[in-house]
């Protein structure tokens, strides 16, 4: 890279508008394993990059809703997180017991073996890399929460098999066609990722696994929308709107293109700006816990909130955690009214309800009729 990255946000601003003018040839597509296409020649759509970065920088944010037509990226989007996704933290336990459970419950808490290894001074973790678990479409709630082991019931012993939920703990769950999910598993989907545990009940045997991830869906309106209880589960909502000039549309075909040809050498012409961008994200992570919202800041967003009437609690969380995200991103440890207004969109559309707003007014009536139907009554002095 010839120009000097001064913030991860300047970074995505100079990859995405880099012309692509390798010529790469035809290489070997026979193997069968996971080639993404790099985050950062993904032309354009600032907004959804943007999300799916702060997502990834801080969690608390609680997730990214894509919303856009067919055909507009939004899967390759989300697959081309992997290379960057930051290293974790995973148990050596088939319980899942982590350092912490004892520090917080006691060496109760734990299994005996893990009991053990404590004492003894041994860790309980190793590090990994987080992973993209993507739900499959069509998945029932067996798969998605876990059912009887079928291997073990052939051999008259009950044992629970873990589910996709459990597999997607600190790691991304990306849900395509969110919108058209049963409702069953829509239901557990959100129930996981708001307690960050689910418990799988078999008859007289139950299972309960951490399901701690980042949540990512994508949709296109035309097909339908969210019911608004797992709309409220999204911290951020892109929208997704395709290329809009002939120039940026000729430029993402020659990157599909050469990628097609050969998604090795493409991924390599790219390899310095995704190790960047990968080391800034790193450091971001790093960074947040000490980025402060400014008082004046705090004075806008709740004056914003108070006037676009947005009666979700979780709409004032989001707007404050992308902002101390944003400024992460961008290198610095105080979240200004600027941080503000680059995440406002993404965090408060689709949070106001015309129908609470209608219901809130018509109670409203009501009470002011009720209370006209009943005179003062001044209590009688004893």
């Amino acid at each position: 890279m010839a120009e000097a990255i001064r913030s991860l946000t300047h970074l995505l601003e100079v990859a995405s508008s880099r012309r692509f003018l390798a010529v790469v040839e035809p290489g070997d597509r026979g193997l069968a394993e996971s080639l993404p296409f790099p985050f950062v020649s993904i032309v354009s759509e600032w907004e959804m990059k943007l999300s799916l970065l702060l997502a990834v920088i801080n969690p608390a944010v609680g997730g990214v809703l894509l919303l856009g037509p067919r055909g507009t990226g939004k899967t390759t989007a989300v697959r081309s997180l992997s290379p960057l996704l930051p290293d974790v933290m995973r148990s050596l336990c088939a319980y899942g017991c982590m350092p912490e459970d004892s520090e917080t419950g006691g060496i109760e808490s734990i299994c005996p073996d893990c009991a053990k290894k404590l004492g003894q001074g041994d860790p309980l973790t190793f590090k990994d890399r987080s992973r993209l678990i993507e739900l499959p479409l069509h998945s029932e709630l067996a798969d998605v929460i876990g059912g009887i082991d079928e291997r073990a019931a052939a051999h008259q012993r009950m044992q629970i098999k873990p589910g996709i939920l459990s597999h997607a703990d600190r790691n991304l769950l990306y849900v395509d066609e969110v919108n058209l999910l049963k409702r069953e598993v829509a239901d557990a989907i959100l129930d996981a990722a708001a307690q960050g545990v689910y418990t799988v009940r078999r008859g007289p045997i139950s299972a309960t696994y951490r399901s701690r991830f980042i949540l990512v869906g994508s949709m296109n309106p035309e097909e339908g929308m969210l019911r608004p209880q797992i709309a409220d589960r999204f911290g951020l909502r892109a929208i997704v709107r395709g290329l809009g000039s002939s120039t940026e549309r000729w430029e993402a075909y020659q990157r599909s293109h050469a990628f097609e040809l050969n998604p090795r050498g493409f991924i390599e012409y790219f390899r310095e700006e995704t190790e960047t961008i990968r080391d800034e994200i790193l450091a971001a992570r790093s960074r947040l816990q000490g980025v402060q919202l400014a008082p004046e800041t705090v004075r806008r967003g709740l004056d914003a909130i108070q006037k676009l009437k947005v009666s979700s609690l979780r709409g004032t969380s989001v707007l404050f955690e992308a902002a101390r995200a944003y400024a992460a991103a961008d290198g610095r440890d105080r979240a200004d009214p600027a941080d503000l207004n680059a995440v406002a969109a993404l965090s408060l559309r689709m949070r106001r309800s015309d129908f609470m707003d209608r219901y809130a007014t018509d109670l409203k009536q009501v009470d002011t009729a009720i209370r006209d139907a009943f005179q003062p009554v001044k209590r009688k002095k004893k």
